[in-house]
């Protein structure tokens, strides 16, 4: 290694990419890169398959596409002088690779390849890869950086190990990791960890953007080889993340410690050395540590709000939609939907309906109406009793001699539905649907009712959480737009006289508390009654949470805010003879 090293300026470009639209990621990606170049970076970085955006699932079995996604990344290396670019791409070889690119002097210099490949959780990425085999380097002006993708650093060890002790002063990573309540801080306290234990700078870049249930939360960061944060980019938005790196600074503690030294030779051989490039010549005038930006991040209810308003825009955008609509009935889950869709697309594209019936109070009906005009959005009002009086009349006779229970309940719902679908069909607006998870756990809900839409944006969120989210929102206008009847009254579906929620169910805190255990961590009976669960409860929602997965399977997706979201990550068998 050079006795001195000048810093490199690196630029993480964390962008909102769509997954199948090369020709329009590879022009994203270009006007980026240029960017980076023009503002002083050496190297731009770009997240995990870029150019095919992430995850493209079975697209990845097309030839036709990986064709595409090739020839793309060619047309952006030609395109790219005076910088470094790596940029992630699906790779067509042998095999399919989740790759890498070096691109440089107008060409692709080099590929490493992802060599540990996630299959939990959200990922199937065995499903659709084969696995690199060894770490990689490229020397830049003799400056060492190791190349990493996503996986590769979230355990200790090899390739990011290697790499430190093949002479790597910075290990970049090129990540796609998706998001969860705490992910952000709990991403930044790995990357600290990781370059703490191999005394290695580290650069991570992060996808931002939704994609389908799926939401990225940028947050890309660059910490030094001690750990400490030297740039952090902004969460739920493009952006371009510079910082520069005292690349000397690595090799000079190593010299001072001496920990991982006897490592060093036998893991030589389990790197491959991809490039040597020559590195741009430093302005002499520029302060290398300028431009750096350490935004500091959301606090808890505003990375989940954030959350929800990325994931309802970019479904919305990304499929083509103009307007969105839902059903609005006064009570707390369909005023968060609302709120978050005008934040999400703006009031003018948003619109909605409230659909009264014999049993919706007066005062559910005038906040509906009071929230709709404090946020500034459309208000329609059907009636459904003509719709609801024909369905009685022309079931009167095969319904004779039976009392009513939840079918008459049940045929609002989709009355409602009905009506909204109509209106999604005839101006192809996108249908938002309003339940939230602690009701879908338990099937508190009407199939082809109140789950008939085209996206579920608080379908992971749990019932208290709506609440404390009400309230973030309310906190956050001066104004408060959310009326404060709407946070108090008792929630109620207003499906029959006097009905409350907790007719049918506990209070919201017990039914969480059970959910939260049972569904998140997999809790049994037992360990539910150890952990204070109230044992007359217990065995009527598990059996509710075990015999409605038949209608969550049918219901439309949403935005994932939980690690044990129904349908990606939590994948239970319809037909189940195991309760518990």
């Amino acid at each position: 290694m050079p006795r001195s090293l000048p810093p490199l300026r690196l630029a993480l470009a964390q962008v909102n990419v769509r997954v199948g639209d090369v020709e329009g990621n590879v022009a994203k990606l270009r006007d980026w890169i240029d960017r980076g170049r023009d503002e002083g970076a050496e190297v731009v970085v770009a997240p995990e398959l870029a150019i095919s955006g992430y995850p493209p699932e079975d697209l990845l079995l097309k030839e036709h596409f990986l064709g595409a996604c090739a020839e793309g990344l060619q047309a952006l290396a030609r395109e790219t002088e005076g910088v470094v670019a790596l940029v992630g791409f699906p790779e067509r070889a042998d095999d399919v690779y989740n790759a890498l690119a070096v691109i440089a002097d107008g060409a692709v210099q080099a590929v490493y390849r992802k060599c540990d490949l996630p299959n939990y959780s959200v990922f199937d990425e065995q499903r659709y890869f084969q696995r690199g085999e060894a770490g990689g380097l490229v020397e830049l002006g003799g400056a060492r950086l190791g190349l990493t993708i996503c996986e590769d650093i979230w355990t200790p060890g090899p390739p990011a190990s290697a790499e430190a002790l093949a002479g790597a002063q910075l290990i970049v990573n090129a990540s796609a990791s998706p998001y969860h309540r705490g992910k952000g801080r709990q991403r930044e306290r790995m990357v600290v960890q990781r370059a703490r234990d191999n005394l290695c700078a580290f650069a991570f870049c992060n996808l931002v953007g939704g994609q389908d249930e799926l939401v990225f939360d940028g947050y890309s960061v660059v910490v030094d080889h001690e750990g400490t944060v030297l740039a952090r980019g902004p969460q739920y938005a493009e952006g371009l993340v510079h910082a520069a790196v005292d690349l000397h600074a690595a090799g000079t503690a190593r010299l001072r410690d001496a920990r991982l030294r006897p490592s060093v030779r036998s893991q030589l051989q389990h790197v491959d050395h991809l490039a040597v490039l020559e590195r741009r010549e430093p302005d002499p005038a520029a302060d290398p540590a300028a431009g750096a930006d350490v935004h500091e991040p959301l606090e808890d209810l505003a990375d989940v709000y954030g959350a929800l308003v990325l994931g309802t825009r970019d479904y919305v955008d990304k499929n083509g939609f103009e307007r969105v609509c839902l059903g609005l009935s006064g009570g707390i889950d369909s005023s968060l939907v609302l709120t978050v869709a005008a934040d999400a697309l703006g009031p003018e594209r948003v619109t909605a309906v409230t659909m009264p019936s014999r049993y919706s109070s007066e005062g559910t009906r005038t906040d509906a109406e009071l929230l709709a005009a404090n946020l500034g959005v459309e208000l329609l009002e059907i009636a459904i009793e003509p719709a609801f009086e024909a369905f009685e009349g022309m079931l009167a006779q095969t319904f004779d001699g039976r009392e009513r229970d939840a079918t008459e309940e049940n045929l609002q719902a989709r009355i409602r539905g009905n009506l909204l679908m109509a209106m999604s069909n005839k101006f192809g607006w996108l249908v938002l649907t309003t339940g939230n998870k602690s009701e879908t756990s338990v099937g508190y809900s009407t199939l082809y009712g109140d789950t008939a839409g085209g996206f579920a944006v608080i379908k992971d969120v749990a019932k208290t959480l709506v609440y404390e989210l009400i309230a973030f929102r309310n906190a956050r206008d001066a104004d408060h737009p959310v009326p404060e009847s709407i946070i108090t009254r008792p929630p109620s579906a207003e499906l029959r006289a006097d009905q409350r929620d907790d007719d049918s169910l506990p209070d919201y805190d017990t039914l969480d508390r059970i959910l939260e255990l049972a569904i998140e961590h997999d809790a049994s009976p037992e360990q539910l009654l150890a952990a204070g669960c109230p044992a007359t409860e217990l065995e009527r929602i598990l059996r509710l949470v075990d015999v409605n997965e038949y209608k969550r399977r049918q219901q439309p997706p949403g935005v994932r805010i939980s690690e044990r979201a129904f349908g990606r990550d939590r994948r239970m068998p319809i037909t189940n003879g195991f309760r518990g």
